[in-house]
């Protein structure tokens, strides 16, 4: 596991490094760019490294049905933070208007979301998680993957204890849920794709501190407990209910499969 992480990790630091250097880091289209880099070097680096060690067919990124789960998971990502909007709309914590950049919020927000989520899921899920699932079984594995997963956050903008806490409890749980319904990464990959961009791109709020083009801007009032806060609406207790209640169904169906 720690052979794999440096590595992904690595691979990840130079291409970033390298970018930055020569200024690929300084217009949208370049982070684009560099972003799509680090996930297919990510995926490279993975392949290769349980072709060696592991010596096995990579059945976690099998490409049948790999579509299918993809989009299941995307679907099931935009009406989850859906319907965190609407519980914090309905409480009257925040207003969505129209800023109508649409062809910014696709083309960048699609590709930096698919990127941030392909490396994140194959580090998380694809090693962590599957490692430790083998070696202590699913409930540490997932404690464990968890709490790293909400950690990661810890140094974004508007970061909070509390905010990293909701992340790994309904993030941490509904992505390590959705590998194991499936035991592929494609259905979790597709799942953080869809919040992410639905997060950002389509309802204009901060997407773990940082933001992006968007097709509505929301505008959020109230306690930060409630809101997220600059972290965004993920570090609200709207999302630890929902999510956390999706997680625990697609736990329980996932269990029922073994």
């Amino acid at each position: 596991m720690a052979i794999y992480v440096v590595a992904i990790l690595a691979s990840l630091f130079v291409i970033q490094f390298a970018a930055r250097q020569i200024g690929l880091m300084n217009g949208r289209a370049g982070r684009i760019f560099v972003t799509l880099c680090m996930a297919s070097t990510a995926l490279a680096v993975y392949l290769m490294l349980v072709q060696r060690l592991e010596r096995r067919l990579v059945s976690e990124l099998a490409p049948q049905g790999a579509v299918r789960e993809l989009l299941a998971g995307v679907a099931l990502g935009l009406l989850l933070i859906s319907g965190v909007m609407l519980a914090l709309w309905i409480g009257g914590y925040v207003q969505v208007a129209w800023r109508g950049q649409v062809g910014a919020a696709l083309l960048a927000g699609g590709a930096l979301a698919l990127g941030s989520a392909t490396w994140e899921e194959l580090l998380m899920r694809g090693v962590v998680f599957r490692i430790l699932t083998d070696r202590l079984g699913w409930r540490v594995a997932l404690a464990i993957s968890a709490l790293l997963f909400g950690g990661l956050h810890a140094f974004n903008p508007g970061a909070t204890m509390a905010g990293c806490l909701a992340i790994a409890v309904e993030a941490g749980i509904l992505l390590g849920a959705a590998f194991m319904y499936t035991r592929r990464l494609w259905l979790p990959i597709g799942l953080h794709l869809g919040w992410n961009f639905a997060e950002g791109s389509l309802y204009g709020a901060a997407v773990s501190g940082g933001t992006l083009p968007s097709l509505f801007v929301s505008r959020f009032t109230g306690p930060v407990l409630l809101t997220g806060g600059r972290f965004g609406p993920e570090a609200s207790l709207a999302a630890v209910l929902v999510c956390g209640t999706a997680g625990v169904v697609l736990l329980r169906r996932a269990l029922g499969r073994r």
